[in-house]
């Protein structure tokens, strides 16, 4: 078989029929012009599909244009054989699919060869997370003496709490909170409504900014909001954002943060603490256990951690 491992052994790739050339350029031309993607997503698009083109004209296989399911999985166990890593060969599975239904949408294609390909599974990347005494030092930052403080707080508070997803935090509507019962009514992902505790702690924070913050910030005017900025609008999750990395500074938290940070603080403590998972699918708002899962290996590494350094065989 006459693979990539050609081109690495220094001979010149073969060019790209002008064919399929042109076949490709109208296709890129259409992914601008239907989803507006950058050029180097297209260049990356290019990239894939100019690739398996040289490898067909290289054997003297089909083009493009005709290619079938066989010479697909031969140009990607050739790809796999000569060093390729799982997640460009998943690029490289997706940019084939694309292209393939374009071309059968088009009407340049009969059938898809892409069509049983499947994509190398990706190992899910583990949630950054924050320690207990990290979470303590970044809830303390803010000035709790000042309105802005108060509204801070409450909002580090409540997250932590709760794991609300940031775009849920700052979404959240005062009708949708119930300080008398501790909780608030979620309206999640797909539309999906949850019910959430606040516990103590953020329930005293909120009901602080509530009573002396979120006046002092509104002046009178109505807002639905429960979190609003110095000009009585409502949050925005960059906004937010740029507050939290403000106070991981004050903190003196140095490692990078997601927006979810608190999310999966939440999650990973809870769980360090003994929560059911099945639990903490529901708080989280999670449709699926396998999504709520990934937080077991956080807790699993810490737990190899904490062996390691205080069991005398660790």
């Amino acid at each position: 078989m006459k693979g990539p491992g050609r081109e690495a052994a220094g001979a010149a790739p073969p060019r790209l029929p002008a064919t399929d050339q042109a076949c490709l350029e109208r296709f890129l031309d259409a992914l601008w012009m239907e989803r507006g993607l950058s050029r180097a997503t297209l260049d990356a698009y290019r990239t894939d599909l100019a690739g398996f083109g040289r490898w067909l004209a290289s054997g003297g296989r089909a083009s493009l244009t005709t290619a079938e399911s066989g010479d697909l999985h031969d140009y990607l166990a050739a790809r796999i054989l000569a060093g390729a890593r799982p997640r460009s060969t998943a690029r490289l599975v997706s940019s084939l699919r694309r292209f393939y239904q374009y071309l059968v949408r088009e009407g340049v294609a009969q059938a898809d060869p892409s069509g049983r390909i499947d994509a190398p599974k990706l190992g899910r990347p583990l949630p950054k997370s924050l320690t207990e005494v990290e979470v303590e030092a970044l809830l303390a930052a803010p000035d709790a003496s000042a309105a802005l403080g108060l509204r801070d707080r409450a909002m580090l508070e409540l997250l932590y709490a709760t794991g609300l997803r940031v775009s849920e935090l700052v979404g959240l509507a005062l009708a949708r909170v119930n300080p008398r019962q501790g909780v608030v009514r979620v309206l999640g992902k797909g539309g999906k409504e949850r019910l959430v505790p606040m516990g103590e702690e953020a329930l005293v924070s909120l009901e602080a900014y509530l009573r002396d913050g979120r006046p002092a910030l509104l002046r009178g005017r109505p807002a639905e909001a429960v979190f609003v900025t110095a000009r009585g609008e409502a949050m925005t999750r960059q906004a937010f954002w740029h507050l939290i990395k403000r106070y991981a500074r004050q903190a003196g938290i140095v490692r990078p943060l997601s927006p979810h940070t608190l999310r999966h603080a939440f999650a990973t403590h809870l769980l360090d603490h003994g929560a059911d998972l099945r639990a903490l699918q529901m708080l989280l708002g999670h449709s699926d256990l396998s999504t709520t899962q990934i937080y077991t290996h956080v807790a699993r590494e810490r737990l190899k951690g904490l062996h390691v350094r205080h069991h005398p065989r660790g």
